[in-house]
């Protein structure tokens, strides 16, 4: 079976890993029953944000997550302890590419990198 071209930048250059497909060449990735029209995850197909977890699990809108880390506020004396629960995220561009609102704090922004996906 010939690996399918690339949807985001045309090449042929891809690679199956288990029902994702992933271009070696620009990192995209999309779900292997896209490739025979089927349409399963159509946020994906139309260039959305692919945001994964610090232990590498695809995030997306409305997820729930936890931190893995104590974090600073900047600006404030306080700290959001390890553990802390964020429901309902949505997913944006940029460094820190999760709003979301934590019990005490607020409306607030993190990166992906400092949390899992519960």
């Amino acid at each position: 079976m010939t690996p399918p071209s690339c949807p985001k930048c045309s090449s042929e250059n891809s690679y199956p890993d288990g029902d994702l497909w992933i271009c070696a060449d620009c990192a995209f990735e999309w779900n292997a029953i896209d490739t025979t029209g089927g349409s399963k995850q159509e946020p994906e197909t139309q260039g959305s944000l692919s945001v994964r977890d610090a232990f590498g699990t695809l995030l997306v809108d409305g997820d729930s997550v936890t931190l893995i880390k104590d974090l600073k506020l900047k600006g404030s004396s306080s700290t959001i302890k390890v553990g802390t629960k964020a429901k309902n995220i949505r997913l944006v561009e940029g460094d820190h590419n999760i709003d979301c609102k934590l019990d005490g704090f607020g409306a607030i922004q993190l990166k992906s990198e400092f949390v899992k996906k519960i």
